[in-house]
Order: structure tokens, then C-alpha cells, then sequence
């Protein structure tokens, strides 16, 4: 655990601390806490009292949390949770406005870094994908359970995957002898349905995991619900982050900052997608599809 704690680099760390713009006694919720490296630079910044609401439905990594801010146990409270219920979380501990709010987006270092969580296609270990374990559906049932045609829409809405119909077909055949029990045989599936390609920097199956890992965790309803949420729980003149690292969380983000923007409730602080200097991608390569979008609550909603 601890060199994973070591090992975590949180990206663009300079542009969102100077976007959230912390002081002492604010309260900033961390939606996506993971471990920590965000929330360590905003403790910093609202000690003494000031309090962090850390949520993350990663059992795991809330266990890493805890452990690398334990310096800050006073002022920090952890939630083991989806921060889709954002409303249920801050309505029992007495916040009715918060100073600021963050959301690190997509799968973390440390799960795609530990490898029986079957998040990545470096290992070859069962099919899971859950955030968190009580979610009773993993990538072992979608693979093995839906139709071609579900499978086929799953990775064509959530992994923009080009060859998303010729991917369901071949997992459809492959159960017929067995079940897909591995990401090592999903891999290999999915490389085999494609024809085949040359100077792909992208590993052929990457996209049919991403799709299968949105669709198990149904993160993009619940980022969009829990954005939205957030807004309402915003003081005037406080700022939402959002760290994004493909089109489809961006394309809710920047569509739900710009409703509010029409109704005259949130304004831009970032124009474009703010994305990570030449600098930190050297440092942390895993930044390079980073995308951070902020917006501030007007004064006067």
C-alpha cells in the first residue's frame, strides 16, 4: 500500500488548487478522492478549520486515503460512496453549501496499478471492473450475459469502438464453446475481430474496456447527476473542477456548465479545456488525455 501511496501522482495539481483557490475554513468536497493527492494539497490550504469531504466508492482506495492523510484526520471525513447521491451524503453532516468541489474523473492509478481488479490489459486476471464491490454486476456478466446487439451499443456509445458489432459477434461465438472469463481472452478476442492495424498507439482492446468499465459502473449518468447536484450546493463565488480523460465526460461537462451558464447560475472560468503542460506529461504520462474544465457560481444565484 505504501508504494502505491508513493507512486500516485495527482494531475494538474497546480492548475486546480489555483482554480479552487482554497482558504482556511472552507469546506471542499473531493468527489473522487482515491488517495489523496488532490485533497493532501487542499488540507494544506483550509487547515485550521477548514474540512474536506473525501467520497470515493472504492473501498480500496478510501483505505489508501486514509491511511497517506492521517496527518489531517481532524479536518478530514471520508465517505464510502457514489457521489450520484452527493445530496444524501452532505444532507446528514450539516452542509448545506460547500466552498468548492473537485472531480478526478475515469479509472484510477491505483486501480488499473493492482492488477485482480481486471481493469487493465497489461494483466491477465477474471473480468471484473467494479469501483466498488457491492455493485452485484461486474465485466463478467455483460460479456457473458447480454445480446450482440447490447453488447454491440455498449461499446459503440461508451467506447466510440469503430468495430463495435464485429467485437460483440466474436465474444457472442467465443461463449457458445465457454464463457469469457479473463481479460487476457477478452483481449485476445477483441484483437482478433479487427482487422489488423499498423502503428496503433492505442492497445486494439483499449476502447472495448473502457466501454465495458462505464457501462458496469454506469458512470456517466452518474457523473451527469452528480454535476448537476453539486452546482446546487456551490456558495457564490466558489468554483467545480472537473478532470476529465476521454470525449464523453467532457462532452456532459461541457454541456451541463453551458445549461447553467444560460440560465445566468454559472459562468466559465476556463474557455477551453485547461490541458496538462509538456513538463508534467514527461513526469506522468498517464496525464497526457487529461482535460480540466472549471466554472464559478455567480454571485447573485
Amino acid at each position: 500500500m505504501l508504494n502505491t501511496i508513493l507512486q500516485h501522482i495527482p494531475v494538474m495539481a497546480k492548475e486546480i488548487i489555483g482554480f479552487l483557490d482554497p482558504k482556511p475554513g472552507a469546506i471542499i468536497v473531493d468527489a473522487t478522492i482515491g488517495c489523496g493527492g488532490h485533497a493532501e494539497l487542499i488540507l494544506e490550504r483550509i487547515t485550521p478549520g477548514g474540512r474536506l469531504i473525501g467520497i470515493d466508492q472504492d473501498e480500496q482506495a478510501l483505505a489508501c486515503c486514509r491511511e497517506s492523510l492521517k496527518a489531517y484526520a481532524d479536518s478530514l471525513f471520508l465517505v464510502n460512496d457514489n457521489f450520484r447521491d452527493l445530496e444524501r451524503i452532505l444532507g446528514p453532516l450539516g452542509i448545506n453549501k460547500i466552498d468548492g468541489i473537485i472531480f478526478d474523473l475515469g479509472v484510477s492509478s491505483l486501480q488499473l496499478d493492482t492488477a485482480e481488479r481486471g481493469f487493465s490489459i497489461k494483466y491477465d486476471v477474471p473480468l471484473d471492473m467494479r469501483m466498488s464491490k457491492r455493485n452485484q454486476v461486474s465485466a463478467f456478466d455483460l460479456v457473458n450475459n447480454l445480446s450482440v446487439e447490447e453488447l454491440s451499443t455498449i461499446l459503440k456509445t461508451y467506447g466510440e469502438e469503430r468495430f463495435h458489432a464485429r467485437i460483440a459477434r466474436a465474444i457472442a461465438e467465443q461463449r457458445k464453446k465457454a464463457p469469457v472469463t479473463t481479460t487476457g481472452e477478452l483481449a485476445e478476442l477483441v484483437i482478433r475481430a479487427q482487422p489488423p492495424h499498423k502503428f496503433q498507439r492505442l492497445h486494439p482492446a483499449t476502447r472495448t474496456f473502457q466501454a465495458l468499465r462505464i457501462a458496469v459502473n454506469n458512470e456517466l449518468d452518474s457523473f451527469d447527476i452528480a454535476l448537476k447536484t453539486a452546482v446546487k450546493f456551490l456558495n457564490p463565488g466558489s468554483r467545480l473542477c472537473v478532470l476529465s480523460y476521454h470525449s464523453l465526460e467532457d462532452r456532459i461537462a461541457k454541456h451541463v456548465i453551458r445549461d447553467f451558464e444560460k440560465q445566468g447560475i454559472l459562468k466559465r472560468a476556463t474557455k477551453k479545456p485547461v490541458r496538462p503542460f509538456q513538463t508534467e506529461l514527461a513526469q506522468n504520462p498517464r496525464s497526457r488525455s487529461a482535460k480540466l474544465r472549471v466554472a464559478e457560481k455567480n454571485e447573485n444565484s
